[in-house]
């Protein structure tokens, strides 16, 4: 589908974009090429089949959450200073 150049110049006034000839030249074939795969798009088969989805692992399988040992409160605010009950981190980001 070939888009008309008249099309592609109101395009451009209303995103406030400047081309000469030859630019708009260039921005119509590619203006072109994304309708082109916009209507190939449209063809494919995008219906939702719900027997593609992975529904096949049942609750009953998955794992138990258990709680397990996790790293020591102490060691992870180590380097952090209580000021007025807030942790005060050191600056990483300049």
């Amino acid at each position: 589908m070939a888009i008309e150049l008249k099309t592609i110049q109101h395009l451009c006034e209303l995103s406030k974009l400047n081309y000469d000839e030859a630019g708009l030249e260039k921005v119509m074939g590619e203006m072109g090429d994304i309708i082109e795969l916009m209507d190939e798009i449209k063809s494919f088969d995008l219906t939702y089949d719900d027997t593609k989805d992975n529904n096949s692992i049942a609750f009953a399988d998955t794992r138990e959450d258990i709680a397990q040992p996790s790293f020591p409160t102490e060691k992870l605010l180590q380097n952090a200073e209580n000021t007025d009950g807030c942790y005060v981190v050191p600056k990483v980001v300049e």
